[in-house]
């Protein structure tokens, strides 16, 4: 029969035992009891006194000399998390008194100090590690308050120790409705526990096994041809700073699925590409084999240039670690960039005694365009300085440098304390030293766009010289990214214009919320 052959044969077998998967969830779900458990691990216990053994050798660390009493002081991580299958809340909480939770308790040793620190997605903690709280210690004894703690979040206590030497017991009690405190296997700071259990391994390794299989064999004696949009010749992109994650990573998938095909990248800002583009075209007996990356419109002389709309891009405001701000209304940025704001005190009567360091990008920038069209809604002032750090004339307004990258003002941004600038979102990513602002209480998110009022985003075109042949690699490249590029460009913080959401968006001129 035509149908038997290996994949198919293979294809069957995985997918039956997919069904048999399911069907065994389902019973287990029905089955077995959904329980609340808080595991908890120690993920360190290390020596940290006066003199720390090395094998035959006594190092002298010299941490605690002039504390004697501190010379048996150890160091113990213990990481305290949610591994049951339902969220734990406040009333779950067993122990006696509005405010215990759990408590920890290390025999034979005494409690100095504590800290304590949680993940990026449970900043919601933080309020709930303080004395007001119920976190407590005495003697060898830590009280915790009544943590919250949804699926999978966790916290961990940095506990520094006296009194007995390194691997004393350690334990966690307290009570949870219908559920359990436990001890789990140590491991390695930061080692995230394992997802999947034994059963559901073998299921995995079975099901990945068929699948790895029938894989192979198409991939074997594949047959099936390029994609519609492949096109052969040399292809280069300039312009957008901002869109240049994106680019990077369609033009490897590109040459891979399209033979024959080369794509350069030649990035150095919009303005730069647009007028680039300008004079190949101006120059050529036929459009050349350019696209130019533009965050907003190109200037209105460049007439051959014809723009598509490609996506939505958001730009954010960073600052140094050192200002404490993380919000900005935009008539602060704007007497920020005029020079009537000046150090950081002026803002609120607690700020930091900082002078304001503006850490902006060079004239051939979008970014710089957005941020001066979209949220100064004038020009930035002149630079005044070329290291970022001193004026080069002392009756400049305001200190202002301009970098030619946004890696290099991330940077700058975040070694200079005082220092604030702006960049394109690229996923979220800020460099240690430096944060994000919102905007007027906004801030910048993929998801929102067209009903938030955040101002610091605008499209993103592509410009070609004149309309390209609809078979060449221009065309064939341009259709690529609409029609395989969506989740690149979310990921990098840009809503896609062929999306539904994005052609209601682009289409409609996307006018700014006010």
């Amino acid at each position: 029969m035509e149908w038997v052959s290996a994949e198919n044969v293979i294809a069957v077998l995985t997918a039956l035992l997919g069904v048999a998967t399911s069907a065994g969830v389902l019973w287990y779900e029905r089955r077995v009891p959904r329980r609340k458990r808080i595991g908890y691990r120690v993920q360190m216990d290390t020596p940290i006194g006066s003199e720390v053994s090395q094998g035959r050798a006594n190092v002298r660390l010299g941490l605690f000399d002039e504390t004697p009493d501190m010379a048996d002081a150890t160091l113990v991580l213990l990481r305290v998390e949610n591994d049951g299958s339902q969220s734990i809340g406040y009333e779950d909480y067993t122990g006696r008194g509005e405010l215990n939770g759990l408590t920890v308790e290390f025999t034979g040793r005494t409690v100095r100090g504590i800290a304590v620190t949680h993940s990026s997605d449970a900043d919601h903690l933080a309020d709930h590690f303080t004395p007001a709280a119920g976190l407590r210690h005495d003697g060898s004894f830590i009280r915790l308050p009544r943590v919250p703690l949804n699926r999978n979040e966790h916290f961990k206590l940095l506990v520094l120790l006296t009194g007995s030497h390194v691997g004393g017991p350690i334990r966690i009690t307290g009570g949870i409705r219908d559920g359990v405190v436990a001890r789990n296997k140590a491991a390695r700071p930061d080692e995230k526990p394992p997802l999947f259990g034994p059963a559901s391994r073998i299921i995995t390794v079975a099901l990945t096994t068929c699948v790895v299989t029938l894989a192979g064999i198409i991939v074997v004696r594949d047959d099936s041809p390029p994609p519609m949009d492949c096109a052969k010749g040399t292809l280069t992109i300039t312009g957008s700073t901002a869109f240049r994650p994106v680019v990077e990573e369609l033009k490897e998938k590109y040459e891979e699925e399209c033979e024959g095909a080369t794509i350069r990248l030649d990035i150095h800002g919009s303005n730069a590409g647009v007028r680039k583009l300008d004079r190949e075209g101006a120059g050529a007996s036929r459009s050349p084999s350019m696209i130019a990356l533009s965050d907003g419109p190109r200037p209105a002389a460049l007439t051959s240039l014809h723009g598509k709309e490609v996506a939505i891009s958001l730009f954010s405001m960073v600052v140094n670690d050192s200002v404490p701000v993380k919000n900005l209304s935009l008539d602060q940025i704007r007497k920020i960039y005029r020079g009537e704001i000046v150090n950081w005190n002026q803002l609120a009567a607690d700020g930091p005694d900082l002078d304001i360091r503006l850490v902006s990008r060079d004239a051939n920038s979008g970014t710089r365009e957005v941020f001066q069209r979209r949220v100064l809604d004038a020009n930035e002032p002149a630079a005044s300085s070329r290291d970022c750090t001193t004026k080069d004339y002392a009756d400049a307004p305001v200190l202002r440098c301009e970098l030619d990258g946004t890696d290099q003002v991330l940077a700058e941004v975040a070694r200079l304390d005082g220092a604030i600038g702006y960049t394109e979102l690229r996923g979220g990513t800020v460099p240690d030293g430096a944060h994000r602002t919102s905007i007027d209480g906004a801030f910048p998110s993929v998801d929102t766009l067209g009903t938030s009022s955040y101002p610091y985003r605008e499209i993103e075109y592509a410009y070609t010289y004149g309309s390209p042949p609809a078979d060449s690699l221009v065309a064939g490249f341009l259709n690529y990214l609409d029609n395989y590029g969506e989740e690149i460009m979310r990921t990098n913080g840009h809503l896609p214009c062929a999306t539904p959401k994005g052609t209601r968006l682009c289409g409609a001129g996307w006018a700014l919320p006010g």
